[in-house]
């Protein structure tokens, strides 16, 4: 018996929600879940908002596998040094990426792993074949 739920986007978790390890999405969420959802909802907002734009979720991948040079993501992107700097801008102000200078040129990284986990999460929803 398939207890997955359809989606109106065409998507389909992979295992039935009422396996969800995330307290969320139990039906018996507590008080303290609910809590802590709420005490943190601005900072996801604001994470998923700075990574909804194709540029900079392109960059995220990127730098999911190592730091990289603004030359490197123009040319892995295919984009102009002025877009990828914007691009590069907002992540740093979300505090997404970190730069580092050398002589006369800027790598960035990651911060730390929420992106990266992110990423593999869309990937997983988006890329990977079923």
């Amino acid at each position: 018996m398939d207890t997955s739920v359809s989606h109106q986007d065409g998507l389909t978790p992979s295992e039935p929600a009422s396996t969800s390890s995330l307290p969320v999405f139990d039906k018996d969420i507590c008080a303290e879940d609910m809590d802590k959802m709420a005490a943190n909802a601005m900072r996801a907002s604001n994470f998923l908002k700075a990574i909804s734009h194709e540029g900079r979720l392109m960059i995220l991948c990127h730098l999911a596998s190592g730091e990289k040079s603004v030359t490197e993501l123009e040319e892995l992107l295919s984009a102009r040094q002025a877009a990828v700097s914007q691009q590069l801008s907002r992540l740093r102000l979300e505090g997404l990426v970190t730069p580092r200078r050398d002589g006369k040129t800027i790598y960035y990284s990651l911060t730390d792993d929420r992106p990266k986990q992110i990423m593999e999460v869309v990937y997983d929803l988006f890329c990977r074949q079923k």
